[in-house]
């Protein structure tokens, strides 16, 4: 008898016995789960689409800083798409029934994505820290879109390097134990000082940095608001970029602490399962913090969006269109026909 774990971090143990029988929910867990889930796909994509179409819609949203918003919504609004989904089925039966070929590209995009969004966020914070701390040379760089496209591509790039190469080619290592055909994990499942080294990047290292930025930002405003007390002649513009910049600070000491809540169990768990082989904690605690990972990117659209009044009047301008379209669908169109 061998003891695995489902995917990435899934939500279930399988017992392979000589009968080749499997574990399975009961009906009423089965409906529960099925809620849950479509739930949380419903708020992920969306949360991502909203964000993704008032980007398109809304023309005055289209700056670096938004960019990389848009980074973020696409990594998500991809796990909330194919690999929350694809893991569904996977969940209730408890067999991988799509095939090896479909297991790696589900592992590979579903670390890929996590991976990215996290470091979206710390490529958010940088942004907002330097159009805080430098705003005079951030403003000067609004016009150069290759070094914001070159910032997203390697967001990309260095999410797939972290673990992509590492899913595709683990089974080739010598030492490896061989995994059997219905059941789709990642080769390195319990390699404690590879998940450990990954964890650093994908979790420590966006964390700290994040951190770092937003109380640069904290500094920052609290000794500009320290020299406006002492003076009184204090221009408009100044006083604008003041409590804009307050709403920055707000909004990322928010991020600060989801993110912290939602990866940091799932990080520090993973490594000690690793080492112990899953054994030295209950299997319930692992599922509770991977399903919490994945909620990250279900409130992602909702942290920073509705942070943005930009982003707020995109979505109430999509929001009409979409009920003028329901009540009123050929006056719509023949709108549409006759801007177009």
């Amino acid at each position: 008898m061998q003891i695995y774990r489902l995917g990435n971090d899934s939500g279930i143990n399988l017992t392979l016995d000589t009968a080749g029988s499997t574990t399975q929910f009961s009906d009423a867990v089965n409906i529960l789960i099925i809620a849950l889930i479509s739930l949380l796909i419903l708020l992920t994509v969306g949360g991502n689409t909203l964000v993704i179409l008032a980007f398109f819609v809304e023309k005055r949203l289209r700056n670096q800083s938004n960019f990389f918003l848009l980074n973020l919504s696409i990594a998500d609004f991809i796990l909330g798409t194919f690999a929350i989904p694809l893991y569904v089925p996977y969940l209730l039966t408890g067999k991988w029934l799509l095939g090896k070929f479909l297991c790696k590209l589900w592992l590979i995009v579903d670390y890929t994505m996590c991976t990215a969004s996290a470091f979206n966020v710390a490529l958010i914070s940088w942004d907002r820290f330097l159009s805080v701390t430098q705003a005079v040379l951030y403003r000067s760089q609004q016009n150069r879109p290759c070094r914001t496209v070159i910032k997203m591509a390697a967001v990309w790039i260095l999410s797939f390097l972290l673990y992509g190469p590492a899913i595709i080619f683990w089974d080739f290592v010598p030492s490896t134990e061989e995994i059997p055909e219905n059941i789709c994990v990642a080769g390195f499942y319990y390699t404690w000082y590879y998940l450990l080294t990954a964890s650093a990047f994908d979790f420590v290292l966006p964390l700290i940095s994040i951190s770092f930025f937003n109380l640069s930002i904290y500094c920052n405003i609290k000794k500009r608001s320290r020299r406006k007390m002492r003076r009184i002649n204090i221009s408009c513009n100044q006083f604008s970029d003041l409590s804009r910049d307050k709403k920055v600070a707000k909004s990322l000491s928010v991020l600060v602490c989801i993110f912290a809540i939602c990866w940091a169990p799932y990080s520090f768990l993973m490594s000690i399962r690793a080492a112990c082989h899953g054994y030295c904690i209950h299997i319930y605690w692992y599922d509770i913090t991977f399903w919490l990972l994945w909620t990250n990117s279900a409130i992602n659209p909702i942290i920073y969006p509705l942070c943005h009044k930009g982003f707020q009047k995109a979505f109430l301008n999509i929001g009409l269109y979409v009920t003028k379209a329901n009540i009123f669908p050929a006056e719509t169109y023949a709108h549409c026909y006759i801007l177009s």
